[in-house]
Protein backbone atom coordinates (compact mmCIF):
# COMPACT_ATOMS: atom_id res chain seq x y z
CA UNK A 1 0.00 0.00 0.00
CA UNK A 2 2.55 2.40 0.73
CA UNK A 3 3.41 2.30 -3.30
CA UNK A 4 0.28 3.76 -3.80
CA UNK A 5 0.17 5.96 -0.98
CA UNK A 6 3.80 7.30 -2.85
CA UNK A 7 2.32 7.20 -6.62
CA UNK A 8 -0.51 8.97 -5.24
CA UNK A 9 1.56 12.06 -3.88
CA UNK A 10 3.86 11.98 -6.50
CA UNK A 11 0.92 12.51 -9.06
CA UNK A 12 -0.53 15.02 -7.53
CA UNK A 13 2.44 17.42 -8.94
CA UNK A 14 1.87 15.54 -12.53
CA UNK A 15 -1.79 16.70 -12.06
CA UNK A 16 -1.35 20.54 -11.34
CA UNK A 17 1.54 20.30 -14.25
CA UNK A 18 -0.73 18.74 -16.86
CA UNK A 19 -4.37 20.64 -15.54
CA UNK A 20 -2.50 24.17 -15.47
CA UNK A 21 -0.20 24.24 -18.77
CA UNK A 22 -3.51 22.83 -20.73
CA UNK A 23 -5.86 24.97 -18.75
CA UNK A 24 -3.43 27.91 -20.12
CA UNK A 25 -3.41 26.62 -23.68
CA UNK A 26 -7.29 26.27 -23.98
CA UNK A 27 -7.53 29.98 -22.36
CA UNK A 28 -4.61 31.25 -24.83
CA UNK A 29 -6.85 29.09 -28.36
CA UNK A 30 -9.61 31.28 -27.39
CA UNK A 31 -8.21 34.04 -28.39
CA UNK A 32 -5.64 33.09 -30.80
CA UNK A 33 -6.72 30.33 -33.42
CA UNK A 34 -3.42 29.48 -33.85
CA UNK A 35 -3.15 27.78 -30.63
CA UNK A 36 -6.26 25.83 -32.03
CA UNK A 37 -4.04 22.91 -32.77
CA UNK A 38 -5.05 18.88 -32.37
CA UNK A 39 -2.65 18.51 -29.68
CA UNK A 40 -4.47 20.87 -27.40
CA UNK A 41 -7.28 17.97 -27.12
CA UNK A 42 -4.69 15.42 -26.76
CA UNK A 43 -2.90 17.39 -23.59
CA UNK A 44 -6.74 17.83 -22.54
CA UNK A 45 -7.72 14.14 -22.79
CA UNK A 46 -4.54 13.18 -21.02
CA UNK A 47 -5.21 15.85 -18.07
CA UNK A 48 -8.25 14.42 -17.05
CA UNK A 49 -7.25 10.87 -17.64
CA UNK A 50 -4.43 11.87 -15.09
CA UNK A 51 -7.07 13.40 -12.65
CA UNK A 52 -9.23 10.50 -12.72
CA UNK A 53 -6.45 7.86 -12.12
CA UNK A 54 -5.69 10.05 -9.32
CA UNK A 55 -8.99 9.90 -7.35
CA UNK A 56 -9.01 6.24 -7.96
CA UNK A 57 -5.74 6.33 -6.38
CA UNK A 58 -6.68 8.32 -3.31
CA UNK A 59 -10.26 5.84 -3.17
CA UNK A 60 -7.84 2.81 -3.04
CA UNK A 61 -6.09 3.98 -0.66
CA UNK A 62 -8.86 5.03 1.70
CA UNK A 63 -10.82 2.24 0.91
CA UNK A 64 -8.22 -0.64 1.05
CA UNK A 65 -5.53 0.87 3.37
CA UNK A 66 -5.42 1.25 6.42
CA UNK A 67 -5.28 5.02 6.48
CA UNK A 68 -8.01 7.60 6.83
CA UNK A 69 -7.94 10.63 5.05
CA UNK A 70 -8.91 14.16 5.90
CA UNK A 71 -12.56 14.73 4.74
CA UNK A 72 -11.74 17.99 3.27
CA UNK A 73 -8.98 16.83 1.11
CA UNK A 74 -11.34 13.80 0.31
CA UNK A 75 -13.96 16.44 -0.51
CA UNK A 76 -11.26 18.63 -2.97
CA UNK A 77 -10.47 15.52 -5.05
CA UNK A 78 -14.20 14.42 -5.61
CA UNK A 79 -14.52 18.30 -6.45
CA UNK A 80 -11.92 17.85 -9.29
CA UNK A 81 -13.21 14.95 -10.52
CA UNK A 82 -16.53 16.46 -10.48
CA UNK A 83 -15.12 19.57 -12.35
CA UNK A 84 -13.74 17.42 -15.00
CA UNK A 85 -17.53 15.41 -15.48
CA UNK A 86 -18.81 18.97 -16.05
CA UNK A 87 -16.48 20.19 -18.45
CA UNK A 88 -17.06 17.05 -20.69
CA UNK A 89 -20.76 17.80 -20.46
CA UNK A 90 -20.77 21.34 -21.71
CA UNK A 91 -18.21 20.67 -24.32
CA UNK A 92 -21.01 21.27 -26.89
CA UNK A 93 -20.57 24.78 -26.21
CA UNK A 94 -18.89 25.69 -29.49
CA UNK A 95 -18.50 29.27 -29.16
CA UNK A 96 -16.93 28.80 -25.72
CA UNK A 97 -15.72 26.03 -26.03
CA UNK A 98 -11.62 26.51 -25.60
CA UNK A 99 -12.76 29.08 -22.32
CA UNK A 100 -14.63 26.12 -21.07
CA UNK A 101 -11.67 23.81 -21.26
CA UNK A 102 -9.25 26.17 -20.33
CA UNK A 103 -10.82 28.15 -17.13
CA UNK A 104 -12.44 25.04 -16.07
CA UNK A 105 -8.68 23.67 -16.34
CA UNK A 106 -7.29 26.28 -14.31
CA UNK A 107 -9.91 25.35 -11.84
CA UNK A 108 -9.28 21.94 -11.48
CA UNK A 109 -5.55 23.02 -10.94
CA UNK A 110 -6.38 25.11 -8.24
CA UNK A 111 -8.53 22.74 -6.43
CA UNK A 112 -5.78 20.32 -7.11
CA UNK A 113 -3.58 22.66 -4.99
CA UNK A 114 -5.35 23.31 -2.53
CA UNK A 115 -6.12 19.34 -1.58
CA UNK A 116 -2.42 19.05 -1.93
CA UNK A 117 -1.54 21.96 0.48
CA UNK A 118 -4.17 19.86 2.89
CA UNK A 119 -2.39 17.48 5.48
CA UNK A 120 -4.12 14.16 3.82
CA UNK A 121 -3.72 11.85 6.09
CA UNK A 122 -5.45 11.90 9.73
Amino acid sequence: MSTVISLHSAMAWVVIFATGSAGAWATLAHWFEGMRVRGLWLAQHVSHALVVTQVVLGSIIVGFGDVEADQTHTFYGFLTFVGVGLIVGYRHLSEYKYLLYGLGGLFIMGLSIRALLLDAVV
